[in-house]
């Protein structure tokens, strides 16, 4: 992993380093700080990896004071500040340059780079004391634009291979670019930077899908570069997540995330990733491609739980069943957690069927014929439901408080992972729950995350909470002798 300073500075560091970037030759001297001071004066001063990205793009040959990038390539998680930078850059170079410049911003679209412009740059600029004189704003369609007092224009263009053409370009952006799906808009910039002394083409974006092939090879050819040591005449930035990094752990948000800390809050993130589909919040806040990272056994490895097969496991007293329920109640699951003659804990599923009311009833009729140590039902979750018929039936109800949540995944992924004492039949609905199962931080530990409405992890948060029962709970270890196998009885 590259390291990348903070400002200028050779011995301070990002807290958050990119996971691929051209590295800061400090044999060359940098247009960055001005970036830094217009973007303070903007009233939008730089977070330190802004800083970063500024200092390295913006490097020019002592000898030529000529830029030695041509292209910048950047990509981050959403809500990083790449606008906040880039506007920045953009008013350096209508300013900051000593002629006439000319600047063409292109977004998914014309609609989208017309809002972006008129909203975050124009506003912005507007509303800035330091720079509101310095420029007049033209919003007749199709011809907008920033007309600084210098000469230079500062205008929006259409995603098509006739953009840029007419006159010379000095700076092009590609903002969006997971949008392009070929390079047909790079190829009508260049041709108008061609003679230009110092021309710039800056590629943003968030990571993208299958159809982003010109994002796509942006990505790899940067990441090539920066492996190899190479520039080209190109600068590459990237914070992304490892494909293998758990999504659902903050520490995984804090190590990809430049703008946590600053302007973005992790409760904040934490809301998202409850809410939003896993690949959607890969794709937005961890800068994932989809096909780079796996949606299943996030947590578990497959290899792993596969390791713990046997089919002729049976339980022995102690026994606990658990239920669980999932959010929107279309599915439900009694799982037994029991003790094996040889200690080690055999984990089954009962029973798994469509709602919720059949099952009452079967626990009753479990609890009747198996005289289980103990039923353990989360009151905090969907299952809790199921409570009150329990109790009315006489039978009491075990159940869990939120730090005991994170014991009882702590014990799970122990015995999986660590003491590797549990065993299991094989069956589709646990393979499947583990499968598709992320954490969530709880209560200074982590859960399951039900974060995914397709992948039904209720037979897992049963396991979890009879195992809990199995372990902790003192009735647990009161019975004793032999019982033959449950198997869905």
């Amino acid at each position: 992993m590259t390291t990348l300073a903070l400002t200028s500075s050779p011995d301070s560091q990002l807290r958050c380093p990119p996971r691929f970037a051209t590295p800061r030759n400090y044999s060359r001297p940098t247009l960055g700080p001005m970036v830094g001071e217009l973007a303070a004066a903007l009233g939008t001063p730089l977070m330190p990896w802004q800083q970063a990205v500024a200092d390295i793009a913006l490097e020019y040959d002592p000898v030529t004071g000529l830029l030695v990038y041509r292209e910048v390539v950047l990509t981050v998680p959403r809500q990083s500040g790449k606008t906040t930078l880039l506007l920045a850059a953009m008013v350096h170079r209508a300013i900051g340059f000593g002629t006439r410049q000319r600047i063409l911003y292109t977004a998914q679209n014309r609609i989208s780079a017309r809002k972006k412009w008129e909203d975050e740059h124009v506003a912005t600029l507007q509303n800035s004391k330091e720079f509101r004189k310095l420029f007049k704003v033209r919003k007749q369609l199709g011809q907008e634009a920033i007309i600084w007092n210098n000469g230079s224009t500062h205008g929006i263009e259409s995603n098509t291979e006739k953009a840029g053409h007419g006159e010379t370009l000095d700076m092009g952006v590609v903002d969006e670019a997971f949008a392009q799906e070929d390079d047909r808009l790079e190829q009508a910039f260049k041709p108008a930077m061609i003679t230009r002394p110092q021309p710039q083409l800056w590629v943003l974006s968030t990571a993208g899908n299958s159809k982003s092939t010109y994002l796509r090879g942006k990505v790899d050819t940067g990441r090539l570069q920066v492996s190899e040591g190479l520039d080209e005449g190109v600068c590459y930035f990237e914070w992304s997540a490892p494909p293998d990094a758990d999504p659902g752990d903050p520490a995984t948000w804090w190590a990809c995330m430049p703008a946590l800390g600053h302007t973005v809050a992790e409760e904040a993130v934490a809301t998202f990733f409850h809410s939003m589909k896993l690949t959607e919040f890969r794709r937005a806040f961890l800068n994932q491609w989809p096909d780079d990272s796996p949606d299943e056994w996030l947590v578990v490895p497959q290899s792993v739980w596969s390791e713990f097969v046997d089919e002729d496991s049976d339980a022995t007293d102690p026994l606990v069943f658990s239920a669980d329920v999932t959010p929107d109640r279309t599915m439900g699951s009694i799982v037994l957690a029991g003790r094996r003659s040889d200690g080690l804990v055999h984990a089954e599923v009962v029973d798994s069927r469509r709602g919720t009311g059949w099952m009452v009833e079967r626990l009753v009729e479990l609890n009747e014929r198996w005289k289980p140590a103990c039923i353990v039902i989360d009151e905090r979750g969907p299952a809790s439901s199921l409570i009150p018929g329990l109790e009315a039936a006489g039978i009491t109800v075990v159940k869990p408080f939120v730090r005991e949540i994170t014991t009882a995944t702590a014990f799970l992924y122990d015995a999986l992972t660590d003491t590797k004492k549990l065993r299991h039949l094989d069956q589709p609905e646990l393979n499947s729950a583990l499968a598709g199962a992320v954490k969530r931080p709880l209560a200074g530990g982590w859960a399951w995350a039900r974060t995914n409405p397709s992948v039904d992890i209720s037979p897992l948060i049963a396991l979890t909470n009879a195992v809990w029962g199995l372990e902790l709970n003192p009735a647990a270890h009161k019975k004793k002798g032999s019982r033959p196998k449950v198997a869905y009885l």
